[in-house]
């Protein structure tokens, strides 16, 4: 498991910025923010290395490339072939995420398809993959929550 640096408040602030307005400089984040621009760029730069900011890949909705439909799939994998299944999983474009879990499932797979034709292709091409024993398929109907972390970093920035 990957160890993750601890972001203080001033840090928090910056990214809350960053989320407000992502393609704000660090000249324009100093502004607004009240500090030095030196200060806003090795900050950036240390969070950009220390894997606390990532891409921003997130923000394009699969939709818009053609993919409406996604699904969260559990896969149970040989354990002596996790290394080699994840690899593998990583080759699949429409893959957008695997993470390992505990329990009676090794990995959880976020997919995306065109349509439910594309879904049954993708399903097979990993169960073809040496090493996952069994898959089951989620379908996604609907987004209850997107994915945030606005109130995290408030919470950061109140120091709480």
């Amino acid at each position: 498991m990957p160890s993750h640096q601890r972001l203080d408040a001033t840090d928090a602030r910056i990214l809350l910025a960053l989320n407000r307005n992502p393609r704000a400089t660090a000249v324009a984040l100093a502004d607004e923010l009240g500090l030095s621009r030196n200060t806003v760029q090795s900050r950036l730069s240390r969070l950009e290395q220390g894997d606390a900011l990532h891409s921003v890949e997130h923000r394009v909705d699969p939709a818009a490339l053609g993919y409406p439909l996604t699904a969260f799939v559990t896969v149970q994998v040989t354990q002596r072939l996790l290394d080699e299944v994840g690899h593998a999983l990583a080759a699949v474009p429409e893959v957008l995420q695997v993470r390992g879990l505990t329990g009676q499932s090794d990995l959880l797979v976020h997919v995306v398809a065109r349509e439910a034709d594309d879904l049954y292709r993708i399903a097979g091409q990993m169960l073809e993959i040496p090493g996952v024993e069994r898959t089951h398929n989620a379908l996604v109907m609907r987004e209850m929550v997107p994915y945030r972390l606005t109130p995290l970093l408030e919470r950061a920035v109140a120091g709480k």
